[in-house]
């Protein structure tokens, strides 16, 4: 789920630059910084999770392995 939040963040941060440079509705660039910051506690929440759900399933399922190259360092 992460690449998803990150594709978000991206997404609201091209569009708060599309609408700033194109000197667009003030409210419009509001709504687009909101959705950046709203984006990174989703982002973070996130990764958590997902880092909680390898430990949780390699307590549950001994045969589950975690290659280092599929890991990201912390």
């Amino acid at each position: 789920m992460v690449p998803f939040a990150v594709g978000g963040l991206v997404g609201f941060a091209i569009a708060a630059l599309v609408v700033w440079l194109a000197d667009g509705p003030r409210r419009w660039l509001e709504i687009c910084i909101a959705g950046f910051l709203v984006g990174i506690p989703g982002l973070i929440t996130m990764i958590v999770h997902d880092r909680n759900r390898r430990r949780r399933r390699a307590l549950t399922h001994p045969e589950f392995t975690v290659d280092s190259e599929t890991v990201p360092k912390p």
